[in-house]
């Protein structure tokens, strides 16, 4: 299963904002977008649609066509995803919603000039992230420890995240292809297609080897992806994206 399914994102949405995420997709993939860019920009602007189809900016009447969109619904829709989500969600989503109506603008011809020409990206504070002390990590592995098959998948993830220190995403979304039990190491396809390949230690090389053994006895051995479901189906990888 994929992380983008167009279906999923233009569910509801009128025709005008779906036929034109569905061409600006076309394009995205035509520029070897990775899939988790083009995941978040799509999200983006599928939010703001529902946004304008639900309410409006103001109690107004929404706008069910994206070349009528303008400054102040922007500016609405920006001020509403700080409120209900962060100051840093809001920012993801100004860069994807530049990106969208620049291709509307530039590629597309549809629109004179974007409106978010003049809107201005949310300030956010810098957060220290804290560290997870070895302490804690020791007692997340020791929920994990066990002979299940989810005991087995878990302790093999948080072993590589500890590990290697690489995102969410990259370990998420990680193919069988992707580890090198040969080498002890991960092959991460980081952001804007940066790839690169990390080594890990001894302990994470044998809860990997005890995973990939019970994956090959679990239903869907075939499929690509590293991690599965308890059913089968490849794992649901929580993204911080909304």
């Amino acid at each position: 299963m994929q992380l983008l399914d167009l279906d999923k994102i233009t569910l509801g949405m009128s025709g005008a904002w779906a036929g034109f995420l569905r061409d600006w997709d076309r394009t995205l993939r035509a520029g070897n977008y990775p899939e988790t860019t083009r995941y978040n920009y799509l999200l983006a602007v599928a939010q703001l649609a529902r946004y304008l189809g639900d309410r409006g900016p103001g109690g107004e009447e929404g706008t069910q066509d994206p070349v009528n969109v303008t400054k102040p619904q922007i500016e609405a829709f920006q001020a509403w995803m700080i409120s209900s989500r962060s100051a840093s969600t809001a920012v993801n989503k100004h860069k994807a919603l530049q990106q969208f109506f620049k291709w509307l603008a530039v590629d597309e011809g549809e629109i004179d000039r974007s409106p978010m020409e003049h809107v201005k990206q949310p300030r956010t504070s810098q957060k220290l992230i804290p560290i997870v002390q070895a302490e804690d990590t020791s007692k997340i592995l020791a929920a994990c420890r066990g002979k299940t098959f989810l005991q087995v998948r878990d302790e093999a993830i948080i072993r590589l995240l500890r590990n290697t220190g690489a995102r969410l995403s990259e370990v998420g979304f990680l193919k069988v292809e992707d580890i090198d039990l040969n080498t002890d190491s991960a092959h991460y396809h980081g952001k804007g297609s940066k790839d690169r390949r990390v080594r890990f230690g001894h302990r994470t090389a044998r809860a990997l080897s005890r995973y990939l053994r019970a994956r090959a006895q679990h239903n869907g051995a075939t499929l690509p992806d590293l991690w599965l479901a308890d059913r089968g189906g490849r794992m649901s990888v929580e993204i911080v994206v909304t």
